[in-house]
């Protein structure tokens, strides 16, 4: 059986990075005796893949992880028993049964991300750059300069801004809908940055706080996007 996690990271744990969260979940679910999968081989591991590793510093409210279970367990079983052995700052929120295939794969189906970034104390700007928000975001074309391994290169990141406003219940954050994934990938640092570069404004270093709300697949048709969050392609099991 096919399973899909989807955890919470929070809190100051948002310093450890992919691999120990990785190595958090392996142990969690030995202490939860969770019947995970393992490979064959002389070094056999647990079945386990990540949807989109989260950098460091970032928190977020939608991670994903698929694993494979040689024995059925209730997504409310599941998910108490990981939160039961779990530390402080990782809280797991979905355990999902996913059909094989495609829906099965969730590092290749990531297409999308929602994030907010806000200010941190001290750090944000001395204007009312708010306003200048929904012009920036109407434009047809951003360019910006992307350093590559080789050289550097204009590219337009417009087409991958999906969405972009600040939140009325708290002025000081911006809302993001970015491209990510393996096909075209945007950080929310780079489109702050390019927005507040037309105000003339550059941030102090380690201005920003981001967390990642959501992930998304996208289901539509070539040239009609339709996403949908990476737990909606699940079922929870009874």
């Amino acid at each position: 059986m096919k399973v899909r996690v989807k955890f919470r990271k929070q809190g100051n744990l948002k310093f450890i990075g992919h691999l120990d969260v990785m190595r958090y979940f392996q142990k969690a679910i030995r202490r939860a005796g969770i019947d995970i999968a393992y490979t064959e081989g002389l070094s056999p591991h647990m079945i386990m893949s990540f949807a989109s590793p989260l950098g460091v510093g970032l928190t977020s409210d939608a991670e994903y992880m698929d694993i494979e279970l040689r024995t059925p367990v209730s997504s409310v079983e599941a998910v108490a028993a990981l939160n039961r052995v779990g530390a402080e700052g990782i809280e797991v929120t979905g355990f999902y049964q996913i059909p094989e295939g495609k829906a099965g794969k969730a590092m290749t189906l990531v297409a999308a991300a929602d994030y907010t970034l806000r200010f941190r104390e001290g750090r944000a700007p001395d204007c009312r750059w708010q306003e200048a928000v929904p012009s920036f975001y109407a434009q047809e074309q951003i360019l910006v300069w992307k350093k590559t391994k080789k050289s550097e290169q204009e590219v337009d990141i417009r087409p991958l801004i999906y969405g972009m406003r600040c939140l009325p219940e708290s002025p000081d954050t911006i809302f993001l809908q970015l491209a990510s994934g393996s096909a075209a990938n945007l950080k929310p640092e780079l489109v702050m940055d390019t927005f507040l570069g037309t105000l003339g404004i550059k941030p102090p270093p380690f201005a920003y706080e981001i967390n990642r709300c959501e992930l998304y697949a996208d289901t539509g048709t070539e040239g009609s996007r339709h996403l949908v969050p990476l737990s909606g392609l699940g079922t929870e099991i009874l």
